[in-house]
C-alpha cells in the first residue's frame, strides 16, 4: 500500500515538474527581423539617425524600429533573456558601435530608457571588456 501511494506521488511529482518547467519556460521574441543587416545600418549615418529618432520619439518608426521600441526596455531589465541567439549578438554589435561612434547618442538613449543608470553600468563593463573606450 505504501509503495502505491509513493509511486502515486512520485508521478504527480514528475507531470508537476514538467507542468513547472513548461510555465517558467521563456518565450523569445520574435525572430521577424532577424536578418535585417543591422551593420548596413550602423554604416548609414541616415538610417541609424532614423532609427535613434524612433527609440527617442523624435521620429518615425520603422516595423522594425516598432519592435525594438516595443521591447527595449524589458531586454535592458531582464539582460535580454528573450532575445534569439542573433538578436543577442546584435544587440552587442550595436551597442559596441553606438559607444565607440556615437556616445552623445548612447547617453541619449541610456538617460531615456535607464534615466536611474540602473542598467547603463553593466551594458558600459560589456564594452569595456570589448576593448571599447568609454568618454
Amino acid at each position: 500500500m505504501y509503495r502505491s501511494i509513493l509511486q502515486m506521488i512520485s508521478k504527480l511529482f514528475v507531470v508537476l515538474c514538467c507542468l513547472l518547467g513548461v510555465v517558467l519556460a521563456v518565450e523569445k521574441y520574435s525572430d521577424k527581423y532577424d536578418n535585417v543587416d543591422y551593420k548596413m545600418i550602423l554604416e548609414n549615418e541616415r538610417l541609424l539617425l532614423g532609427y535613434s529618432d524612433c527609440l527617442l520619439d523624435k521620429g518615425k518608426c520603422t516595423a522594425e524600429g516598432k519592435a525594438i521600441k516595443e521591447n527595449i526596455q524589458e531586454a535592458l531589465e531582464n539582460g535580454c533573456e528573450r532575445c534569439t541567439d542573433r538578436q543577442k549578438q546584435g544587440i552587442k554589435d550595436v551597442i559596441s558601435y553606438v559607444i565607440k561612434h556615437y556616445p552623445a547618442l548612447w547617453k541619449e538613449i541610456t538617460d531615456k530608457y535607464d534615466p536611474e543608470g540602473i542598467w547603463r553600468k553593466k551594458y558600459e563593463n560589456f564594452a569595456k571588456e570589448e576593448g571599447i573606450a568609454i568618454p
